[in-house]
């Protein structure tokens, strides 16, 4: 049952509508309950006794049975209709290459030939290695018809594109392995970075394709995002950008993959704070996102959309920011759950920022699913920074009884991770934000700033991440009773580290 429900939640509105008109098409019989089963588990959480709500009785084998035939049928539409809107230069490459094989066996040479150079050039194009490594078999298996082939020179082929593949499993592997590391909670993350790479043979240089390039940029994003450490993989990021940057002949080809690279470019000078580097980026990726008519725009917007507010809030164009998000149409990105909780948890902020408490807290209270849900959707972290945030709210409303529960709440949820993560600041931050609500009456303004800033700001201020700043001006702002916003824009751009008397 729970398999079936996880799999009815990854389906739309739209698809939702789909499936049972697919299932009505199957139907042979009037009586059949597989869609009432669909829309019994659909529409509710509690799962108990659906047997007799179906059947007016108890019938366990017959529900058993009936929910194994709604699971293959799920399962069935699903990649049904992956392979309906499955429009992918790979498929279509596939598509040559059997077809080819098929003139090859009614000895339609001159067309099979033809077939497969077509096949052979599109796979070379987009660096489609495991394809071209069946291309090349076919081509060898038929090397006696080709006339304008030697066997040695399409043995040499197969042999280049076998480097190649191996190359590719190589970097599958580095892939691999960081996942592992950062499941594992990992403490130096760049140095497991930089030893995986050496370790699988890997070097960042033109020879990698631009999908291998797109892969370790992907995977150093989730580092950062992980170990919050943007600072120390951004010279990675910008030298692997380099040789992405060499391709740009290629990039329209590899359109997807260099805007998403354009993303995390972008969003890692954001995080070292670093506007200007990401701003222009940015527009990069927003041309890129008008090409082909447009066909990534709309898959991309949410998270153009992210870094351009977060981008303007930090340099002082909260306002616009605000407009800019209080007039997105979240409606049309239901499908891009992750971003689009990460712009609605980012207005919120932004009202705070503003001491628009009220309005911030109202917001906040829209996000009431649960938080196994979020930590699903959109990760661990979003939901700490979720749970942190309320926590501010109720201390800024002067909400005591809810303070005092959702601290204890978040002790419990959320200790163990931060503990296993080497997060130890934000238990800090929590500790000293409460020590000051209950106790602002008794303490020495000098040495209380004194102690945030050591145990918060560990790094030089062009080193620190830009929330975790984001965090300790609200506590200095709450200390010193100065307007957070500005106090958040000073301690971001501030050329040293910020010193208490100030």
């Amino acid at each position: 049952m729970n398999t079936i429900s996880s799999i009815i939640a990854t389906l739309s509105t739209e698809e939702k509508k789909s499936f049972i008109n697919y299932l009505k098409s199957k139907n042979k019989r009037n009586d059949t309950k597989n869609i009432e089963l669909f829309r019994a588990i659909d529409s509710s959480t509690n799962h108990k006794d659906l047997d007799v709500k179906i059947y007016g009785k108890s019938a366990k084998g017959a529900y058993h049975a009936l929910c194994k035939r709604l699971h293959d049928n799920l399962i069935d539409f699903i990649a049904t209709k992956s392979f309906e809107t499955e429009t992918s230069e790979e498929m279509e490459i596939f598509k040559l290459l059997l077809a080819s094989r098929i003139f090859f066996e009614q000895k339609q040479y001159k067309i099979a030939l033809k077939t497969i150079k077509k096949a052979e050039l599109k796979a070379k194009t987009f660096d489609l290695f495991s394809v071209l490594h069946e291309i090349h078999y076919t081509k060898i298996q038929y090397a006696h018809v080709d006339p304008n082939t030697t066997l040695a020179s399409l043995i040499q082929d197969l042999k280049e594109n076998q480097t190649l593949l191996r190359q590719e499993e190589n970097l599958n592997l580095f892939y691999a392995n960081i996942q592992k590391e950062l499941s594992q909670n990992s403490n130096n993350i760049s140095l497991i970075i930089k030893e995986s790479l050496k370790a699988f043979e890997i070097s960042v240089t033109n020879d990698l394709t631009f999908r291998s390039l797109f892969k370790i940029l992907d995977i150093t994003n989730k580092a950062a995002n992980v170990t919050q450490n943007f600072h120390s993989l951004l010279s990675f990021v910008e030298k692997t950008y380099q040789q992405i940057d060499s391709k740009e002949q290629l990039t329209d080809k590899h359109l997807f993959y260099h805007i998403q690279i354009l993303y995390y470019v972008a969003n890692s000078y954001f995080r070292n704070k670093d506007f200007t580097a990401s701003y222009t980026y940015l527009k990069q990726m927003e041309i890129q996102m008008l090409k082909q008519q447009e066909k990534y725009y709309k898959r991309f917007l949410p998270q153009l959309k992210l870094l351009q507010v977060l981008n303007d809030n930090y340099t002082g164009e909260a306002k616009k920011a605000i407009i800019s998000l209080e007039d997105f149409n979240y409606n049309q990105f239901k499908d891009q759950t992750t971003y689009v909780l990460d712009l609605k948890l980012t207005q919120v902020v932004f009202y705070f920022q503003q001491s628009r408490f009220k309005e911030s807290l109202r917001l906040l209270n829209e996000l009431h699913h649960s938080d196994v849900w979020y930590t699903e959707k959109a990760g661990t972290l979003w939901v700490i920074r979720k749970n942190l945030t309320e926590i501010l709210l109720h201390i800024e409303l002067d909400h005591l009884d809810l303070v005092t529960s959702r601290m204890k709440s978040f002790r419990k949820k959320h200790r163990s991770y931060l503990m296993d993560n080497n997060e130890n600041r934000v238990l800090e931050f929590l500790s000293l934000a409460t020590s000051f609500y209950f106790n602002s009456y008794t303490i020495k303004t000098e040495a209380f700033l004194l102690k945030i800033e050591h145990s918060l700001i560990q790094n030089n201020p062009d080193q620190e991440d830009i929330f975790v700043m984001s965090f300790y001006a609200w506590l200095k702002a709450k200390v010193l009773q100065l307007d957070l916003y500005k106090t958040t824009l000073q301690v971001v751009h501030q050329p040293q580290k910020d010193s208490p008397s100030t």
